[in-house]
């Protein structure tokens, strides 16, 4: 996918030492770019995120909500 394309993800909501992240079920994980006040509340919990990508592995979060529950 290219630069500024918009992006829909749902994953669990951790905190490393360059600030949010989001893993995926598959494994991969997407650096987040949001607002702290919105997003701590969520921490270790599944969310759906909305942003646009604005680095290889970077995105600018808009919008941050409870995740639904992976299917078995």
């Amino acid at each position: 996918m290219a630069m500024g394309d918009k992006h829909i993800e749902t994953g669990t909501l951790q905190l490393g030492h360059w600030g949010f992240s989001l893993a995926l079920d598959d494994g991969g994980v997407w650096q987040l770019d949001m607002a702290v006040w919105g997003a701590r509340k969520y921490l270790g919990q599944r969310v759906t995120i909305e942003g646009f990508r604005s680095e290889f592995d970077l995105i600018d979060v808009y919008r941050i909500r409870p995740g639904v529950e992976r299917l078995a």
